[in-house]
């Protein structure tokens, strides 16, 4: 037995080989200087402090008597600027405000931030306190639909529900992902914080590729050059979430949208329905030839929806 004991040493000797070798990749320096939010911020970003962490939001029009507040939330590894398209074509009708969640964007990125999908939206309730909005109609893409899915119940600040393409029946994280070890999450987060990477993974989501421009690429290059990028990231990757609000969904009191890329590739087949059979109150929008990323490759459609939603959630007076 002596040689299977050999070779048991050999494997194990390998094993660690190439675990040290992850360790020694994910810490080798990347190359980027992280620097202060602030610093990256474009002249019409505005930042506020929420529970003691600073978030970067933009606004679009102006508030208004019966304009309800339309706050958008991103999906995961995006920032406020996914709703770069969407967001101007909804001013007739909504004050429109885009916030980069904690951890993503130019927001804080603190590593010891609980991010489960809970805490981002306690955390995003009190954003809408500390801006004194009333009347929100809480938005979300991917990720960010389930987060503004939990942010939406029980909430006497919000009057309605738009979800696009939302991680509420399926996340679209393989499970696997749940086991990952150390040093996985910081090589996930090094892979993400490089712009061509993230570029590359857009562009396979997106029917139509060429809409990830040398400005996209550039937004995406700012998440990762802003301070605590490494860090925080790495963090947020080892807390894997499933997609567990779905026992949730009947507790919903306000009307919803639901639109949906039709041509969604990271989604199961038949999730659409399902989610119209689940939500409750809702109108349902299904968009030929878009994506996963309604609301950049449709921005047109998702707004018209959007826009005729008004009518649910504040009726036209007299």
């Amino acid at each position: 037995m002596i040689w299977l004991k050999r070779v048991l040493l050999g494997l194990a000797g390998l094993l660690f080989a190439g675990w040290l070798a992850l360790v020694v990749y994910a810490y080798w320096p990347t190359g980027i200087t992280e620097v202060p939010a602030r610093s990256l911020a474009d002249p019409d970003d505005k930042f506020v402090s929420v529970d003691g962490l600073e978030l970067r939001y933009h606004t679009w029009g102006e508030p208004g008597p019966g304009k309800p507040a339309a706050v958008l939330l991103h999906g995961f590894g995006n920032s406020l600027q996914s709703f770069r398209l969407l967001a101007p074509l909804l001013t007739t009708h909504y004050y429109v405000v885009a916030v980069d969640m904690p951890g993503y964007g130019l927001s804080a990125k603190p590593a010891d931030f609980d991010y489960r999908n809970p805490h981002q939206a306690q955390m995003i309730k009190n954003f809408i306190r500390a801006l004194g909005l009333k009347n929100v109609v809480i938005g979300g893409h991917s990720l960010g639909g389930a987060i503004a899915f939990r942010v939406a119940l029980d909430n006497p600040d919000v009057i309605g529900l738009v979800v696009m393409n939302p991680g509420i029946i399926s996340t679209g994280v393989p499970p696997i992902a749940r086991y990952i070890f150390f040093p996985m999450q910081r090589i996930q987060a090094k892979l993400f914080g490089d712009p061509e990477f993230r570029a590359n993974f857009l562009r396979r989501s997106f029917i139509d590729p060429s809409i990830v421009t040398d400005e996209v690429v550039r937004n995406l290059s700012l998440t990762s050059r802003s301070e605590g990028y490494m860090s925080g990231m790495t963090s947020l990757m080892g807390q894997y979430s499933d997609a567990d609000e779905v026992p949730m969904l009947p507790q919903l009191e306000v009307p919803s949208l639901i639109v949906w890329g039709a041509q969604d590739r990271g989604k199961p087949a038949g999730e659409f329905e399902q989610l119209r059979a689940l939500l409750p109150n809702n109108t349902a929008v299904l968009v030929a030839g878009s994506g996963h990323y309604v609301q950049e490759e449709a921005p047109a459609e998702t707004a018209e929806a959007m826009n005729a939603f008004v009518q649910r959630v504040m009726p036209a007076t007299p």
